[in-house]
């Protein structure tokens, strides 16, 4: 049992309200928040849309050789083998390789770039470690869509993940355009919590990787923060980057283009966040999902 106090209650029998979240947006405070390379402007964005995005955040000569990695793993067998590597329902085409930082050394230092960690430090006030990566493909014309959902509460119910003191790091690594299926976000989502009905299946990961039916928003309350806050879809080439806040409602349209579309993810958590029994009472998923075996802050590395 978990000695930890459940906030966020989910995977529930019957539908439960959505309600404000407990826990502050921006954790540092004082010297902390002052000296980060994030101006105040950009903080009280974060705070109240839930996402910064920055345009051509990298040098595209810079993400050259991710690119290349990409395209390589694009063509390995093993790699489609492995339990980490989630491909498409009924296709062979890969949708997410998952533990990217562990398979590759290159991924491994861009986790640790100090312009990244940087800012996540001043906004989640303190040291922080991965707690999962990885990339996400969507071929032109196969790549499906993902649902929208709240990456905290499947990190909440299915990890043990205790409060929402974690954030996301989107790198794009090939151009995202209106058309290709960009990364669609809800303004002000990540306010409220949105509790989701249904008990979570054992090994629920092996399906909801490919088709999430388990941990998804309702429609209504859905359609409430649509209407208040509208969607937003920050779109640029490659090396831009979004970063999300972990309760920040996303998803995204399936990929009807001829363009394919492949954006990188590191979740940054706080070591004062580690995770404890998953909430929905079924044991721990894989560690290629949900890290629980080094929290070790990390440190800047060029």
């Amino acid at each position: 049992m978990n000695d930890t106090q459940d906030l966020f209650p989910t995977r529930l029998e019957r539908k439960l309200g959505m309600f404000e979240r407990f826990d502050p947006v921006l954790y540092s405070e004082g010297a902390q928040r002052r000296d980060g390379p994030l101006s105040e402007e950009q903080l009280r964005d974060y705070e109240e849309k839930g996402f910064l995005s920055f345009e051509n955040y990298f040098d595209k000569d810079e993400m050259e050789a991710f690119i290349q990695e990409l395209r390589d793993y694009e063509e390995d067998e093993d790699l489609k083998l492995s339990e980490g590597t989630i491909l498409e329902p009924g296709r062979q085409e890969i949708r997410s390789i998952f533990g990217i930082h562990e398979i590759s050394e290159r991924f491994s230092r861009l986790t640790r770039d100090p312009r990244l960690l940087a800012m996540v430090q001043q906004l989640l006030g303190s040291d922080v470690y991965i707690h999962q990566s990885r990339i996400n493909y969507k071929p032109g014309f196969k790549g499906k869509g993902f649902d929208w959902h709240s990456d905290f509460e499947t990190w909440h119910s299915e990890d043990g993940m205790p409060r929402m003191r974690s954030l996301s790091c989107s790198i794009i690594l090939t151009d995202n355009g209106e058309f290709n299926g960009p990364l669609m976000l809800i303004p002000g989502s990540h306010k409220m919590f949105v509790p989701c009905v249904g008990r979570t299946p054992t090994d629920n990961y092996k399906e909801s990787l490919k088709s999430q039916e388990v941990g998804v928003p309702d429609n209504a309350s859905l359609r409430d923060l649509m209407v208040q806050g509208g969607i937003e879809a920050p779109k640029g080439s490659a090396g831009s980057l979004v970063m999300f806040e972990c309760n920040t409602m996303h998803g995204s349209n399936m990929n009807m283009s001829c363009w394919p579309r492949s954006n990188l993810f590191f979740v940054y958590n706080s070591v004062e966040n580690g995770l404890v029994n998953p909430f929905c009472g079924n044991r721990p998923r894989p560690e290629f999902l949900a890290n629980r075996k080094d929290w070790s802050p990390l440190e800047p590395i060029r």
